[in-house]
């Protein structure tokens, strides 16, 4: 597991370079972005329901997926490059493109609240898991406020 979570960091630290010139089709990016993101939040959803006690807390649990959040959710934003803002269904607000600043900021946000989340699940404490998981679930909300269509 620890080998696993090492190779798609180590993977993870490359794509921006790879990924720039796997896109030849918008529908490429889009699809990409998306899928990190639901790959993203399906298993902080998984978290968060057990730091909520919806379903029963293992602490195992939350440490893979703590681990996958961590290095799945950097990859989507390589593919909000210019012009990925139309060309297949994207919930993409035009303001990720009008303001990159803020959208980096949002995306800073994440990144620095997700090591938290990581060492939160290495303690296997719940109150600590929570705690860090609400940091990371605001985080979230805040980039869709100002970036997502619902």
């Amino acid at each position: 597991m620890r080998k696993t979570i090492t190779a798609a960091a180590a993977v993870a630290a490359f794509l921006p370079v790879l990924a720039t010139a796997q896109f030849a089709k918008t529908e490429d990016a889009i699809r990409y972005r998306q899928s990190a993101l639901f790959i993203t939040g399906q298993h902080f959803a998984r978290i968060a329901a057990m730091a909520n006690d919806k379903m029963p807390f293992d602490a195992a649990q939350v440490k893979e997926s703590a681990g996958i959040v961590s290095v799945v959710s950097k990859l989507p934003w390589v593919a909000f490059g210019p012009n990925t803002d139309k060309g297949a269904n994207t919930k993409a607000r035009p303001e990720v493109w009008e303001d990159p600043k803020k959208f980096s900021a949002a995306q800073d946000r994440l990144h620095s609240n997700v090591p938290k989340l990581v060492a939160a699940a290495e303690t296997g404490d719940k109150a600590k898991v929570k705690e860090a998981a609400n940091e990371v679930a605001a985080a979230c909300k805040n980039c869709h406020d100002d970036f997502r269509a619902r």
